[in-house]
């Protein structure tokens, strides 16, 4: 028990709480996983399949949150436009769903999705070429947000563009394909975006077994992301993060390309992004342009800034918190949410500027200092 209690205990520092979070991650995620599949529905203990979907939603959106966390609380750079590597891992993945309809679409098409039969399409565009193989679409779901992310960062880092500058051109790149994706000649489904899924790798979309197995791999793939995050960033890679992110200049005048540093990071932070819009998708149902919404990369700020920039789990914690409060309020006041999340943001700005793990380090320091004087007395 002494063990198991300094096991934990160590686990809690900075860099030192990996095994801890994946063990409760995993352990929680299994044991929700046999209340839906092995109870039956009128026990106290069954958990709903509504709800499992949920979860896995929760667990995608903590991906995303790992993914700002990465350049912003580490690497000092505030990306407003995540939200646009989070859609194009979905759309890769509801590319993918959509040819698997085959012909049990509305118009019975057998190559054609419904939307492209509507607006009389006669062929299938070239960039859809493929994406009924599972394992292109989701080398797409990587391949083209970290093409992306490494062509603006590379434009942006070697000009030298930083801070607020930086910030207002990610969230202009995310609104303008925001724009680009309603349109319906961009072949994506326009407005209505790309729905109605019915299997993937044959597997129907509606089974209780395949919601459970998206749930399971979202919580192993956060896991694995969570982990190799943190070794990456305890390495000496991640201590020339930090000391870009303190000091740019210095770093820079002492030898390091910065700039490269910065371009890798935010490639492997939008990498992160697709994969968990690429797990969202099937949870969720839908993909629509309304994720390259500004407000959507601004929202995994404040799931960061809640949680505990530059802790990693911090991020996770923020993001699970925030889109629970986010589904209990908006069922008793829609319209009153925005306005709790600015006021959230607000308040931990001002009154929390280390967000909860923040908060919970000073309050173990408080306790451990009682303890220190108390032993002295």
């Amino acid at each position: 028990m002494t063990r198991l209690t300094a096991w934990f205990s160590e686990g809690r520092s900075t860099g030192k709480h990996t095994l801890p979070f994946v063990v409760i991650l995993l352990s929680v995620t299994i044991l929700a996983s046999a209340a839906n599949l092995f109870l039956p529905a009128d026990s106290a203990f069954y958990v709903s399949t509504y709800t499992i979907t949920l979860l896995g939603k929760y667990l995608c959106y903590a991906m995303l949150a790992l993914a700002v966390d990465i350049i912003w609380g580490y690497c000092g750079i505030l990306s407003l436009g995540h939200g646009a590597f989070f859609a194009l891992g979905g759309y890769a993945m509801g590319m993918y769903l959509m040819r698997q309809i085959g012909d049990r679409g509305v118009y019975g098409n057998p190559l054609l999705p419904d939307f492209m039969v509507f607006l009389d399409w006669k062929e299938l565009p070239w960039f859809w070429l493929g994406m009924d193989q599972f394992w292109f679409a989701m080398l797409m779901a990587v391949l083209v947000p970290g093409l992306l992310a490494f062509v603006f960062g590379w434009l942006a880092f070697r000009s030298r563009v930083t801070g607020v500058y930086l910030s207002i051109m990610t969230q202009a790149l995310t609104y303008a394909l925001l724009l680009a994706f309603f349109r319906n000649e961009m072949g994506f489904g326009g407005n209505n975006g790309l729905t109605d899924f019915k299997e993937i790798l044959g597997f129907s979309l509606q089974a209780d077994s395949t919601r459970v197995a998206l749930f399971l791999i979202t919580a192993i793939l956060l896991a694995v992301i969570f982990v190799v995050s943190q070794k990456i960033l305890s390495s000496r890679l991640g201590k020339v993060v930090l000391a870009i992110r303190d000091s740019e200049s210095r770093s820079r005048f002492i030898g390091y390309r910065t700039d490269r540093y910065k371009v890798w990071l935010f490639v492997y932070s939008a990498v992160i992004a697709g994969i968990a819009g690429a797990l969202y998708v099937p949870q969720v149902g839908i993909i629509n342009p309304g994720e390259f919404s500004p407000i959507n990369s601004i929202e995994m700020v404040i799931w960061v800034a809640v949680g505990g920039r530059g802790t990693l789990i911090g991020a996770v914690i923020g993001a699970l918190l925030v889109n629970y409060a986010k589904t209990r309020f908006t069922a008793i006041m829609p319209d009153a949410w925005l306005f709790a999340l600015g006021a959230m943001f607000v308040l931990v700005t001002l009154y929390l500027p280390k967000g909860l793990m923040g908060l919970y380090g000073q309050l173990k320091a408080k306790r451990n200092s009682v303890m220190n004087k108390e032993s002295q007395a």
